[in-house]
């Protein structure tokens, strides 16, 4: 991917790749803090968490676990269906376990509500989520994260693992795609 290909198919960049990086450190020591003693179960939800996860996992100073869980509400559209289906469950038990969603972005809130409520019913000892971005114009139903990093405005973003047909993941800052691009 040339440098240009991509500047050409955004507008603008958000946030930083130094921006994130602070975001995600002053996370995990609300994370620390909050669960100190603990060894929380970080579920992480592919594909777009997985930069998230990654810096987060690294970042966290206390031992933790780490699983991953893989649903669809999109399908090939830039919208969410709201329609939840698991493609890869977990592999972890949670009964009891201190769990922490990791989200890269917070849309609608409806993919988020159904996971948090199916986790829920896995009989889990406490149940939080970790967001690096928000779109609160987006917004559909509320979803109570405890840990968030940033709102953003209702606009189509990609980069740091978000992606538009599976392009664009490896940005290491958050950028909105041009309308062109998926028009």
């Amino acid at each position: 991917m040339e440098l240009s290909d991509v500047q050409a198919d955004i507008t603008e960049v958000l946030l930083t790749e130094q921006q994130i990086h602070d975001k995600i450190a002053e996370l995990a020591r609300r994370v620390e803090a909050d669960y100190a003693g603990q060894r929380p179960l970080l579920v992480g939800v592919l594909k777009g968490a997985v930069m998230v996860m990654a810096d987060v996992a690294r970042e966290l100073k206390m031992h933790v676990d780490i699983d991953f869980m893989a649903v669809s509400s999109y399908g090939m559209s830039t919208e969410s269906s709201g329609v939840v289906r698991i493609l890869k469950d977990l592999d972890a038990d949670l009964s009891g376990r201190h769990v922490i969603i990791v989200e890269d972005i917070i849309d609608s809130g409806l993919t988020l509500a159904w996971l948090k409520a199916n986790l829920a019913s896995r009989g889990p000892a406490s149940l939080e989520i970790l967001a690096l971005l928000r779109k609160p114009d987006a917004a559909k139903v509320d979803v109570d994260v405890k840990y968030f990093g940033f709102d953003i405005p209702n606009a189509f973003v990609v980069g740091y693992g978000l992606d538009y047909a599976e392009r664009y993941r490896n940005l290491r800052g958050v950028a909105v795609l041009a309308p062109h691009v998926y028009a």
